[in-house]
């Protein structure tokens, strides 16, 4: 199964950023052609403060509802190209609070997983930069795989991967891979980026897929920087493609097999005593 990470240095401009999506999207499918594509985090809106995201937010439908813009463009990606589309995440609007959440659509356009990122980014950098999402966002509590050609995947979001008690969860419901769209910050992605993905992908076993933004972008008046160097990671923990600065994608094929020899050679969840 080949998937695709695609690499975005989306703004605040929610239009412009599905037209960004759209072109990588289809470079990505005609040079690669992956089974499954997957998104960065918030990629139809970064900076632009409180009222760019409470615009950029969508009220998500129902099963087999219609929803808005940037919902119905990562429906017809999905339906149009026959693949299964991770939408990283958007901004959901919900009564009274946003959500930070991902989306999943099979070939045919259907949603087959939701997942609201569980672990909220409220951090001062080393920087001294302050980051509060709990002040925009309401926290998920629920964890969330899905099945797409033949493999289990799991969801996650950016921050959740610094809490490897999540992953291990979504290993032990089956996953094989785990999906992880991110804003890194410039700041704490040069030190941890990589390691911490790595990490995930040696404990849990699983192929990890990390799409990520990349650049400057403005927020409140003040320039801020996000890392990008999306990668996809095997279960041990070997990196098999990576982009490097700049917009685009990386794709790789998850060998079933390697995933397998690597549980039965070290058993790591048999042996696990503590949690």
């Amino acid at each position: 199964m080949r998937v695709t990470v695609i690499q975005m240095n989306q703004g605040s401009d929610k239009a412009a950023n599905i037209a960004e999506a759209r072109r990588l999207i289809e470079a990505a499918l005609e040079a690669d052609r992956p089974h499954l594509l997957s998104l960065p985090e918030t990629w139809t809106n970064l900076g632009g403060g409180r009222a760019a995201r409470e615009a950029a937010a969508e009220a998500l439908p129902e099963p087999g509802g219609t929803g808005g813009p940037a919902y119905e463009f990562l429906r017809e990606v999905a339906r149009g190209a026959g693949v299964h589309v991770h939408g990283g995440s958007i901004i959901e609007r919900g009564e009274g609070i946003l959500h930070n959440t991902s989306l999943v659509f099979d070939p045919a356009g259907r949603e087959i997983a939701r997942y609201r990122k569980i672990h909220l980014f409220d951090i001062t950098g080393p920087d001294g930069t302050g980051y509060r999402e709990s002040a925009l966002y309401g926290g998920g509590d629920a964890l969330v795989t899905f099945e797409a050609g033949g493999l289990r995947f799991g969801c996650a979001i950016c921050y959740d991967i610094r809490f490897p008690e999540q992953y291990l969860a979504l290993r032990r419901l089956g996953a094989e891979a785990i999906l992880v769209p991110s804003n890194f910050t410039l700041m704490t992605g040069k030190d941890h980026w990589e390691v911490l993905l790595r990490a995930r992908a040696i404990e849990t076993q699983c192929w990890i897929l990390a799409a990520a933004s990349w650049g400057a972008y403005e927020e409140r008046g003040a320039t801020r920087q996000v890392y990008g160097h999306s990668l996809i990671a095997d279960p041990w923990g070997h990196v098999v493609a990576r982009c490097s600065d700049g917009v685009g994608w990386a794709t790789a094929r998850i060998d079933p097999a390697l995933t397998a020899r690597v549980r039965r050679d070290m058993p790591v969840l048999e042996h696990r005593r503590l949690a």
